[in-house]
């Protein structure tokens, strides 16, 4: 049975992503970098699930999830923007396979940077975010997530590039081998990925051929 929540609070954090605060069911545990399933609980949409990461902590007393929205697609992302203070989620198990297992290169495309929001947040709370490294492509600056918490936890070890737009403060591009080289300093690091799927092989690809094996990457699912 899934569990039934009501939300908090919701509102844009950028011009396209939304963050959702719900209460947090009794025993309803778990790990930063994890998700569920969730649903509209709204006639005709209780079926139609859509994985969304937790970007809150475990020890929150809400849970909390940060969306982009699409609306084009005419689906859930788009009806969540219609939602208010006192409507209902429908929330499946938790789920993943992200999870934080030493100090590394996170890479993330977009949206894709969820999972590692909860992980930063309590790598901060537990005072470990040294070590670590953020490498972030959007289109535009303006779509970057969450960016002054980000840079106030990474500082130097925040490192964006824009694929769309040419930026005074971000250099412009791709995450391809390159850049790769020029941000990995230590090749025996964990590699966290998250991001589109296309985007995500290709930067499997350039990893193996900088060296760094499939067992040092942490991901949902590798090619």
């Amino acid at each position: 049975m899934p569990h039934k929540v009501k939300i908090q609070e919701i509102g844009f954090i950028t011009h396209n992503v939304l963050q959702i605060r719900t209460q947090r069911p009794a025993d309803y545990d778990f790990e930063p970098g994890q998700a569920t399933e969730v649903a509209l609980d709204k006639e005709g949409w209780r079926e139609k699930k859509r994985p969304f990461t937790f970007t809150g902590l475990p020890d929150d007393g809400f849970l909390e999830f940060t969306i982009k929205v699409y609306p084009d697609h005419k689906g859930v992302t788009d009806m969540l923007q219609t939602l208010e203070q006192g409507d209902h989620l429908l929330l499946e198990d938790v789920w993943g396979a992200i999870s934080y297992q030493g100090p590394g290169v996170f890479l993330a495309g977009g949206a894709g940077v969820t999972p590692f929001i909860a992980i930063f947040r309590h790598l901060a709370q537990q005072n470990q975010l040294e070590g670590n490294r953020l490498l972030f492509a959007n289109k535009r600056e303006r779509d970057i997530i969450m960016e002054a918490e980000f840079e106030k936890w990474l500082g130097k070890d925040f490192i964006n590039i824009l694929s769309e737009e040419h930026s005074s403060k971000y250099p412009h591009g791709f995450m391809d081998t390159q850049f790769l080289k020029e941000h990995i300093t230590d090749k025996d690091a964990k590699f966290y990925l998250c991001g589109p799927p296309p985007m995500m092989k290709s930067v499997q690809k350039d990893l193996e051929a900088l060296g760094i094996t499939k067992d040092q990457m942490v991901a949902e699912e590798l090619s």
